[in-house]
């Protein structure tokens, strides 16, 4: 009997030691460090909300973003409010050096150009922040890769990105831009116009060319891959809601358990389409061999003949499920809201329709000539300013970190709101949030004042590597869409901008095809 009470006592003081550890812990970090950090960021200059315990600004984030995208606005560029409310409200009561308490930790506002450029050319310093471990199930590969990895997968990722690679992708966007051209034809044979919602059939468009170009396959094909990666979004969205209460993700039993079985599968289909293509290779049937999965096997061979030179067939399979989400994601956002754009700016529509017509005639490609395609240029990066897919770039520190003539606690995110950098009117002038792609006509360096603040696909050495193949990608949609229809909004459309990761139309993009 004295042993079991003694055996009690050391079980019950294990215990109670383990809660005394626990709630230390939960002491120091939601409250000791956060009221440290607050002193030495008012010390800086920062102005921001009290911190309040666990939540800091949590609540009243939620109940303005909630407000904000609950109802659509009327037609304008100036969306910051809508896509980035909290943000807003908070410059606005706190000015441009502000911060915002996501929880525990404090998110700076970075709005100085210059301080832009240092924390983007600084990856080591200044890392990626996911909101939640699982977030890498969504994203992963080259976008969450940081040690030797990232420069290995990057110098591979590198060669099917390189000009010549890209077009032998040409005549494979032109096939998915073709049969988008056929659907809408078929729409609009009857009496020459009609309506549609663009934006479904967008996605569709973006997620075929990504197939093609960069797997081989078609969009039926990688069907069930998409409809995985929207699954996993959705739930990675919800973990996100509750990332800054600690350790809440574990509390999240079912949904840690759908995540799981959601990428075992995707992990499954993509194996598929990477064996069949090995299988191909090796029968020596005819492939392209220019497309992102042949550089990856290749790379993969490598990997057996000179170990660590090379990836994995797990590394490749995990940046084949960023291809197919996020390269699909970026190009379908950009496109979409160049529609938008022309739909609504119609003279603009029709320069560029002329541009078009004056370069490449009225009925097919010139590949050669996509370059000529100034005014389209100068129409994709006005869109890109004023609706970059990326509406905020977050970094992180984790040890204290010199960042100009400010020294920054460890242990803060770092906000780059680029859709408030994108509308500065002491950046771009007091039309900066109007339509105006001439401001690009002399490039970019002009429109920026040699300013760092034009960075639609991040900057320095995590620039997206996808970039060029975007922009071609849309570059060659928006031509042949030119040279095939004129549109306009239609009196359905409702003008809500979101950022879902990315910036999307909540509501869809009505607008009215005439058939040329």
């Amino acid at each position: 009997m004295e042993v079991w009470k003694s055996v009690a006592s050391i079980a019950i003081s294990v215990i109670l030691i383990l809660i005394g550890n626990f709630a230390l812990k939960l002491y120091q970090r939601q409250w000791v460090r956060p009221n440290r950090i607050q002193r030495q960021l008012k010390e800086l200059g920062f102005k921001g909300n009290p911190y309040r315990f666990l939540h800091g600004d949590m609540k009243e984030f939620f109940s303005i973003a909630g407000g904000a995208t609950s109802k659509p606005i009327e037609f304008s560029h100036d969306i910051g409010a809508r896509v980035l409310p909290y943000e807003d409200h908070i410059v606005k009561k706190h000015g441009k050096n502000s911060f915002i308490w996501f929880g525990a930790k404090p998110r700076l506002n970075i709005m100085d150009p210059m301080l832009v450029k240092e924390i983007l050319s600084k990856p080591d310093d200044f890392h990626k922040v996911y909101p939640d471990p699982v977030a890498d199930l969504v994203v992963g590969g080259l976008s969450t890769a940081h040690g030797e990895k990232w420069p290995r997968h990057r110098k591979i990722i590198n060669l099917a990105f390189n000009l010549e690679k890209l077009k032998g992708t040409l005549p494979e966007i032109y096939l998915s831009c073709k049969d988008t051209i056929s659907k809408w034809k078929a729409l609009v044979s009857a009496t020459g116009t009609t309506e549609i919602d663009a934006w479904p059939y967008i996605e569709n468009l973006a997620r075929d060319m990504i197939s093609r170009a960069a797997f081989g396959s078609n969009f039926e094909e990688g069907r069930r891959i998409f409809q995985l990666h929207e699954m996993q979004a959705d739930l990675a969205f919800q973990f996100m809601g509750t990332s800054y209460i600690p350790w809440a993700r574990h509390f999240k039993v079912k949904e840690n358990r759908k995540m799981k079985v959601l990428n075992k599968e995707m992990i499954d289909q993509l194996s598929r389409i990477v064996k069949k293509r090995e299988e191909t290779l090796k029968k020596g049937e005819k492939v392209n061999k220019d497309d992102l999965l042949s550089v990856l096997i290749e790379a993969t061979r490598k990997e057996m003949q000179e170990e660590g030179s090379g990836m994995s067939m797990e590394e490749v399979i995990d940046e084949c499920k960023v291809f197919y989400s996020a390269g699909a994601d970026s190009t379908a956002r950009l496109l979409v809201w160049t529609m938008v754009c022309l739909s609504k700016h119609t003279d603009w529509q029709s320069r560029a329709r002329e541009e078009v017509f004056q370069v490449m005639g009225k009925n097919d490609i010139d590949f050669e000539k996509l370059n000529h395609l100034r005014i389209i240029n100068m129409i994709l990066y006005e869109v890109l300013r004023l609706y970059p897919p990326a509406g905020m770039l977050l970094r992180a520190t984790s040890k204290t970190t010199k960042l100009g003539n400010l020294t920054i606690p460890a242990w803060v995110h770092l906000t780059m709101p680029v859709i408030f950098h994108n509308h500065d009117a002491e950046i771009w002038g007091e039309d900066a949030k109007e339509f105006n792609p001439q401001r690009f006509s002399e490039g970019i360096s002009n429109a920026t004042k040699g300013l760092p603040v034009f960075i639609p696909f991040s900057w320095g050495p995590r620039t997206c590597i996808g970039q060029h193949f975007a922009m071609i990608e849309v570059k060659m949609a928006v031509a042949m869409i030119l040279q095939n229809f004129s549109f306009e909004l239609s009196p359905s459309y409702l003008h809500a901008p979101e950022l879902y990761f990315l910036l999307r139309p909540q509501y869809g993009a009505k607008i009215i095809l005439q058939d040329l």
